[in-house]
């Protein structure tokens, strides 16, 4: 049986990649000024006119994530803080207004159970849940800003039956395809500079900052896709060999739980484990982390581990993660070419509030 993906691995695909330029041209760097929003585990859980098993009393109901998105279109009318539980942030613009976001980046798990099955060929509709709160619209029940999305392993790892086994991934696949990538057919909901069809990574570029989304992560070839670090050697090679900052977002960290490997004394995945891993393995982060190490990798960001906001160091590279959006979190980024601005912060009331709870910041150059 042919599909999508089969064909790309053969040689139908060797030309899906949107072409790159040449070479960068030897023009200055632009000035980086940018401010923007990454969030992660939305778990839009609606099936039917109910919702999925465990869902409702887990927190991922409709109102929480209308909850979420009224704090992120109203985070302009908020000032970043001065201080965070007693402690001074040190952000740049501490006191200050917030600027309106460019765009929202999702760090995977938009649905939460294969984008809500269908035995039939059907939109599901947890994908069509989150496509009608989480794609950029106006009014109280949408986003109000671009959305760069990102899948997790709740969208990607469901099976379907035989011989379509790769329907519910593909499902999901093909929106993020619509959403992002350019054709000659038509124009996308959210343009970006370079994506690749084997993977569906894609990347972009807001001023002198690049950005890149990994999906799972970068590297991932399982359930059907192709790894992808071949295709972002080429594109850091292409627009950020100048030395620029560049963005990394994905689904799996290197927190605890992303980490996890089988425990064979417990039968089950823990922390400690020894066996294989549940999620990704050692050699596969250090494949990424080969990929990105002569670049300015200035911060990745993931998701998967619901109720912990962080912030952490990897092999010198800064890492940030918010808790779930379901459970209200966001990260709210400002990046200029001299310095980065983090503040992790979630949802605190249903008038658009928010509450920050985590504070970073490092200058660079």
């Amino acid at each position: 049986m042919f599909t999508r993906r089969s064909l790309l691995k053969g040689g139908f695909g060797a030309g899906v990649t949107l072409a790159l330029p040449s070479q960068v041209q030897a023009t200055p760097r632009p000035d980086v000024d940018v401010t923007f929003l990454v969030i992660n585990d939305v778990h839009a859980c609606r099936i039917g006119d109910g919702l999925s098993p465990s869902c409702l009393s887990e927190g991922k109901t409709d109102t929480n994530l209308l909850r979420h998105i009224r704090a992120l279109n109203n985070i302009s009318r908020a000032t970043w803080p001065k201080a965070i539980v007693g402690k001074a942030t040190g952000f740049a613009l501490a006191g200050q207004s917030i600027a309106k976001p460019q765009g929202i980046v999702v760090c995977g798990d938009v649905t939460d159970d294969g984008g809500g099955q269908v035995a039939e060929f059907a939109e599901g509709s947890q994908l069509l849940q989150f496509s009608h709160r989480y794609q950029q619209g106006q009014g109280a029940d949408h986003v109000h800003f671009p959305v760069y999305v990102g899948l997790g392993n709740h969208d990607l790892d469901q099976d379907g039956r035989p011989p379509q086994i790769d329907w519910y991934r593909d499902e999901l696949r093909d929106y993020v395809q619509m959403n992002h990538m350019p054709s000659v057919f038509f124009k996308p909901l959210v343009p970006v500079d370079n994506y690749d069809k084997a993977s569906d990574n894609y990347s972009w570029n807001w001023g002198g900052l690049h950005l890149i989304q990994a999906q799972r992560y970068g590297g991932d070839g399982t359930k059907g896709t192709a790894s992808s670090l071949d295709w972002m050697k080429r594109d850091l090679a292409t627009y950020a060999a100048d030395g620029r900052p560049v963005v990394i977002f994905q689904h799996y960290g290197w927190d605890k739980f992303s980490l996890e490997r089988w425990n064979p004394a417990r039968n089950t995945f823990t922390e400690d484990g020894s066996g294989a891993p549940h999620w990704w393995g050692d050699s596969e982060r250090e494949d990424l982390l080969s990929t990105l190490s002569n670049y300015n990798v200035i911060g990745i960001f993931h998701g998967h581990e619901h109720d912990t906001p962080m912030a952490y160091k990897v092999n010198n590279i800064d890492i940030f993660k918010a808790r779930a959006a379901y459970l209200g979190g966001f990260c709210l980024v400002r990046v200029t070419s001299d310095e980065m601005d983090v503040a992790i912060g979630d949802a605190s009331d249903d008038h658009g509030g928010v509450i920050f709870t985590t504070a970073f910041t490092k200058r660079m150059g």
